[in-house]
C-alpha cells in the first residue's frame, strides 16, 4: 500500500499498525515522538492497535526545548 510518511509517498506492506512503521521506518527514540495520522494526533497506548490502510498521511514529530 502507499503511505505518504513525513511529505514522502512510500510503499508499505499491507496489514501494519502504527507500532510497526515506527520500527519500519526506524524510529529514533519512538517514546519521544508524537505521530499524526491524517492531520490527527494519536495517543502512543493507540499505536498497536491502529491499523494503517492505502492513503494514509502519518507525520512523526519531534519535539525539542531549549532557547536562550
Amino acid at each position: 500500500m502507499k503511505l505518504t510518511i513525513n511529505g514522502d509517498v512510500k510503499e508499505i506492506k499491507d496489514g501494519i499498525v502504527l507500532t510497526e512503521l515506527l520500527i519500519i521506518e526506524n524510529v529514533e527514540m519512538p517514546e519521544m515522538v508524537s505521530v499524526q495520522l491524517n492531520d490527527e494526533f494519536r495517543r502512543q497506548d493507540e499505536y498497536p492497535t491502529i491499523a494503517l490502510k492505502e492513503g494514509d498521511e502519518i507525520n512523526f514529530l519531534y519535539f525539542m526545548g531549549g532557547g536562550a
